[in-house]
């Protein structure tokens, strides 16, 4: 499945004041492996797009670890209920492995789309994107088996099983890993 950014490569490619913009919001950054970005309980003022690179966003629910997304490359990630509400969030950001980011701060991004219509237009068809996302895994986890969940998840990001512990995997699913072993075979 593609990204966002390759979803949209005709419109970033024939915007080169758009490019010239973006990246000077950017600021590249790397961070080793399990590394914590962000911590609940505080304001989220950065958006991640990922170079190279695995990040998951996850919470702690009576001291279990759940995980509720994960980003690779060309992908972006945030605790996005703080990101956009500017309020304390409940989700941790943590490097699977080691990360290369391009980091860009609410404040700049926010200052980016205000300055230009055409700009907070690609920022509301980002969202749009977000949304939808978010909309299909709530949909996943309400309305498919977990058979079927892991088969989405093969078929959108297959390269996430190789790169990504079956405890995570697992959790992600909202199965046992033990459920996951039997998934899998």
């Amino acid at each position: 499945m593609n990204s966002f950014f390759e979803q949209h490569a005709t419109f970033i490619a024939d915007n080169p004041k758009f490019i010239e913009d973006f990246q000077g919001i950017m600021h590249y950054e790397q961070h080793p492996k399990n590394t914590i970005l962000h911590e609940a309980g505080k304001v989220c003022d950065y958006m991640y797009l990922i170079i190279s690179g695995i990040a998951r966003v996850f919470y702690f629910i009576e001291d279990k670890d759940v995980s509720c997304h994960f980003a690779a490359e060309q992908e972006t990630f945030t605790a996005i209920d703080s990101f956009i509400q500017r309020k304390k969030s409940k989700y941790f950001v943590e490097a699977l492995e080691d990360l290369e980011v391009f980091k860009i701060a609410h404040s700049d991004l926010e200052n980016l789309f205000t300055s230009t219509p055409k700009y907070e237009r690609f920022g509301r068809l980002f969202l749009q994107q977000l949304y939808i996302d978010l909309v299909e895994r709530l949909d996943n986890l309400q309305l498919k088996t977990a058979q079927e969940r892991y088969e989405i998840l093969l078929e959108k990001k297959p390269y996430l099983i190789q790169r990504i512990t079956s405890k995570h995997i697992a959790s992600y699913l909202g199965v046992t890993p033990e459920t996951l072993s039997r998934i899998k075979k």
